[in-house]
């Protein structure tokens, strides 16, 4: 088994004037190492475009999934969806790359732009097959996977964009192929180069998209672990387990909370100096201790960090803050979001005496359920959890 994994992102802005978007993406994860991923786009746009993608990418994801062929997936789509009484034709369009042991990609095309592939922040071209399915003509392609490879697949709304307003043609995909290799060297998630594809396709259609427009990015990369020290434990006498855990786990380690850090101080035999440095009025200032990666202030960050998190797996307006601030919340932000993929917490049960204040609204379940829902959204940002109470 390697340790490379898949860092998968995307991002639709729908029809301006709709309520649904119509292009809709599945993830489906086979095992711990091999995931479905599809793109489907709706014919038209609005509800009827939103139920056609969706019933398209579900389908497909799934029996993919369970290790049917393409074949057989194209012939149920084909027989599954209802015909548009107006255009006589019942199809959505899609793009599925499948990851088998995050080894081999393949990738299978029908309609959608062709998928952007860049390795050595290169664009690089790749085999395609052609099969005839049902009448319709689809590309099959089959690579070996390389640390840093970096698939775009989109709908044609990305391509459509500044058609007649920015560009005679369009934004062509030759032209949002040098824009991404432009980002690749930043080292983005694939989620902010998702995002900054499609911020760029809603300005170049004057925030007026003519079409629902999707960009799904798949980057593949090293395991990184990180580390995440939160409170100290309920029993005194758990300080020395908890800290030698905390510090024998490879990667970096971040903590949050004073008490916290002093005990973690204490335990190195490190001094704690700390930050009078305020970047921003609700997030406390950060500290040193050698040893540790990143001190924190405990409740207050994390709370803002779990803002950042809930944005980051819907809309990601706020990328632009974290990615560039310095405070905490920001920096640990950039820790979990951009460079961790294997994620232990290490939660200390003890109660605060000030947060026992009637007129502050912090308490313990408070801290409890902060862990339990940015736990929740980075897993949906496809990193892996691992959560131990002391």
């Amino acid at each position: 088994m390697n340790d490379l994994c898949a860092d998968i992102g995307y991002k639709s802005i729908n029809h301006y004037g709709e309520q649904l978007c119509g292009d809709h993406v599945d993830i489906v994860e086979q095992n711990e190492n091999s995931t479905v991923i599809v793109l489907a786009d709706g014919l038209g746009s609005g509800v009827k475009a939103s139920i056609l993608s969706t019933l398209t990418s579900k389908i497909i994801s799934t029996m993919i999934a369970e290790g049917l062929p393409v074949e057989e997936c194209v012939s149920t789509i084909a027989a599954t969806l209802p015909v548009c009484s107006v255009r006589g034709v019942a199809y959505s369009t899609f793009t599925i790359i499948r990851l088998i042991n995050n080894e081999t990609a393949e990738i299978i095309q029908y309609d959608n732009p062709q998928v952007i592939f860049i390795r050595d922040a290169e664009s690089t071209d790749y085999p395609k097959t052609e099969m005839n399915i049902d009448g319709k003509k689809i590309y099959r392609s089959v690579m070996k996977l390389r640390e840093n490879d970096i698939f775009v697949a989109m709908s044609d709304g990305c391509p459509h964009a500044g058609i007649g307003n920015s560009y005679n043609f369009g934004w062509k995909t030759e032209d949002i192929t040098s824009f991404v290799e432009s980002l690749v060297p930043v080292g983005f998630t694939a989620k902010t180069l998702s995002t900054m594809i499609v911020d760029e396709c809603e300005k170049l259609y004057g925030y007026k998209a003519g079409d629902d427009a999707t960009a799904c990015v798949v980057k593949i990369r090293k395991r990184e672990p990180m580390n995440i020290l939160f409170g100290p434990p309920s029993n005194r006498d758990d300080c020395g387990r908890m800290m030698s855990l905390f510090f024998s786990k490879a990667g970096k380690h971040i903590i949050c909370g004073g008490t916290t850090a002093t005990i973690a101080g204490k335990w190195l035999g490190k001094p704690i100096r700390a930050s009078l440095k305020f970047e921003r009025s609700d997030v406390p200032p950060t500290a040193e201790i050698e040893g540790v990666d990143l001190v924190t202030e405990g409740v207050i960050t994390v709370s803002k960090v779990l803002e950042y998190a809930v944005d980051y797996v819907n809309e990601n307006k706020l990328y632009e803050e974290w990615s560039f601030q310095e405070n905490g919340a920001a920096q640990i932000s950039r820790m979990l979001f951009e460079e961790a993929t294997d994620i232990n917490f290490y939660v200390g049960r003890a109660v605060n005496p000030a947060h026992q204040n009637p007129n502050l609204p912090i308490n313990f379940s408070i801290k409890m359920n902060l862990v339990q829902e940015l736990s929740e959204c980075l897993k949906k940002m496809g990193k892996r959890i691992k959560v131990s109470y002391f």
